[in-house]
């Protein structure tokens, strides 16, 4: 007899022999990573509410991922950038590693290039001639975070130090006894020590306390002068909460906790990096390293866009300035030769782009009736955030192909041109549209949607055309009545015509009736200002129904508004006769 768990083995192995790529059995090669032991856990149960102090990893761990590393000059103009964003804390490189790290931190410093309220970082490794080479880096700064490292996981332990927990805790001590050592050596810069236990996550979390706690023993920091540990999930391994689990454990256990700011320092390799985070600061963290647009080793680190602009998304300031993303992308694609891809949070080029039909109309909708308000709250359906809050123009919200919908090429050619289709115009444009998208295959342009409008609505000159129309009060007997006269030109022959209505659009309406040159009822009327000034025009949409029941809308555009709905009527009864043509 099969057990159930035996069985859904067997399921699982079958679904992946079935479609290739993996040996029989090879999900035995892997195994969870065990839950950690937190009764009445507390961090399910908060909400972020405060942003974190922000650094930015871009110049050290962003840059070693990248194929062809920054050279001095695109450091230094991504670092302005960093500054201009707004960083506070900003890991400028790691200067043991080579000359061109060394070269960039000394660029930074001889040329007074760090503001000062900029703390920037530098990392070593915990080796005795990197710390000094590091010291050297930094001659004649401000300020200045050193941050240290050691890995201290059990398969590091084994495979690359074999060392046991002493034998690593012992480089981390040493580590931290050097650069205290070496801090009276640099009077004029105060110094903040930072220490990472490298792989936190895949470490025990009692032993990743006891070394923790062993280099704040060397450190000796105080609450006046805090130590920052900074706990990375150097390689994810596991669902998010159990990052936040060990976080809370780590800040629940730490026996100093006053003197010691927990920063995270999370990847991206199981795709949660964002997650990660914010369920870590919902366990106690107050520092986030990470890197714009979520550059990094392997899948990448933690996108501090994406976060930041998560708890400005909940009306929490972020204290950076995203206001201008387009530029901050131009910039980072400059110095990193990385792309953003066209579906990054918030970043991307499409993220604010609907193309579904129903998407477009509830936007539509949504932006009709948000009155625009700095103050005014954002409830406009699929839009999370307000676009032009980080300097994207509403121009791109909606964009048409055949997967469009009415809503969609009404908002288009709202705010692109500024005509206000009545309701049952839209499903009439909409429906055009979409067969000319389903023909040509591709997205369509503004300006091919107000090209098919111009011609569809627009243009429409044959059979009939106006040579001119004069309306006037019928006179006292009839104040409501109105008496026209138009010459109409049909398949090339003049008439002349005339009749009387409750105003112009109805007089010239039985004028045609009474003529026979047509026969056909107004069924609605429109019209709106469309543009505004000295040069404002007026436009039109009538839509009239046939003696057959069938329905045409008509639009024109005048300098008064008489003579486009006139036009608009014939552009109206010419489409009819399109069709029976």
């Amino acid at each position: 007899m099969i057990s159930d768990q035996m069985r859904n083995t067997q399921v699982t192995k079958t679904a992946v022999n079935r479609h290739g790529g993996m040996q029989q059995g090879s999900v035995m090669k892997y195994r969870a990573f065990p839950p950690i032991e937190l009764p009445e856990r507390q961090w399910p149960s908060r909400s972020i509410t405060t942003a974190p102090t922000w650094c930015s990893v871009d110049l050290r761990d962003g840059n070693q991922a990248l194929p062809i590393p920054m050279s001095v000059e695109e450091k230094l103009k991504l670092f302005d950038l960093l500054v201009s964003v707004g960083f506070k804390e900003i890991e400028v490189g790691f200067p043991s590693a080579s000359q061109i790290e060394f070269d960039f931190i000394r660029r930074l410093v001889d040329e007074n290039r760090i503001p000062d309220d900029v703390t920037v970082q530098v990392i070593t490794q915990a080796r005795e001639d990197l710390i000094r080479r590091t010291f050297e880096s930094i001659q004649g700064m401000k300020k200045v975070i050193i941050h240290l490292y050691n890995s201290t996981s059990p398969a590091q332990r084994r495979l690359v130090f074999g060392l046991d927990k002493a034998g690593i805790i012992d480089i981390a001590t040493r580590g931290t006894q050097l650069i205290k050592d070496l801090v009276p050596t640099i009077p004029e810069t105060q110094v903040i020590f930072q220490y990472s236990p490298e792989s936190f996550a895949l470490t025990e979390i009692d032993f990743s306390l006891e070394i923790c706690e062993a280099v704040v023993d060397v450190w000796q920091p105080t609450p006046e002068a805090k130590i920052i540990l900074n706990l990375p999930e150097t390689v994810q391994i596991a669902t998010p909460n159990i990052y936040a689990d060990q976080i809370e454990w780590f800040c629940r256990h730490m026996r100093d906790r006053k003197s010691a700011i927990i920063s995270l320092h999370t990847h991206n390799d199981r795709g949660t990096g964002v997650a990660t985070t914010e369920l870590g600061l919902m366990a106690g963290a107050e520092r986030v390293e990470g890197t714009l647009f979520g550059n990094g080793e392997r899948t990448g680190n933690v996108d501090i866009i994406t976060v930041a602009l998560n708890m400005y998304m909940q009306g929490i300031n972020p204290h950076l300035n995203f206001g201008d993303i387009d530029a901050i992308r131009a910039v980072y694609e400059e110095c990193t030769r990385m792309q953003v891809p066209v579906r990054h949070p918030y970043s991307g080029e499409l993220v604010f782009t609907a193309f579904s039909g129903s998407h477009q109309d509830a936007i539509q909708k949504g932006m009709a009736a948000w009155d625009g308000a700095p103050d005014a709250l954002w409830e406009v359906p699929y839009l999370p955030i307000d676009p032009k809050d980080i300097g994207r123009t509403y121009e791109a919200i909606i964009r048409i192909n055949s997967q469009s919908g009415k809503g969609g090429v009404a908002y288009v050619m709202e705010n692109e041109f500024g005509f206000q289709l009545p309701k049952a115009m839209r499903v009439e444009f909409g429906k055009i549209i979409n067969a000319i998208a389903d023909a040509r295959g591709d997205e369509l342009t503004p300006q091919q949607i107000y090209d098919a409008f111009e011609h569809e609505y627009l243009q429409r000159t044959s059979p009939f055309s106006l040579e001119a129309f004069h309306a006037e009060k019928a006179g006292a007997s009839s104040p409501d009545e109105v008496v026209c006269r138009a010459r109409v030109i049909l398949n090339g022959e003049l008439y002349e015509l005339s009749g009387s209505g409750n105003g112009p659009i109805d007089a010239f309406v039985r004028a045609l009736n009474q003529a026979s040159l047509a026969n056909f009822t107004v069924r609605s009327y429109t019209e709106h200002s469309l543009n505004h000034g000295s040069d404002a025009r007026a436009v039109a949409y009538l839509q009239i129904e046939t003696s057959s029941g069938r329905t045409f809308f008509g639009a024109a555009i005048a300098t008064n508004i008489e003579q486009a709905s006139i036009k608009a009527v014939l552009n109206a009864v010419n489409r009819v006769q399109a069709t029976m043509g």
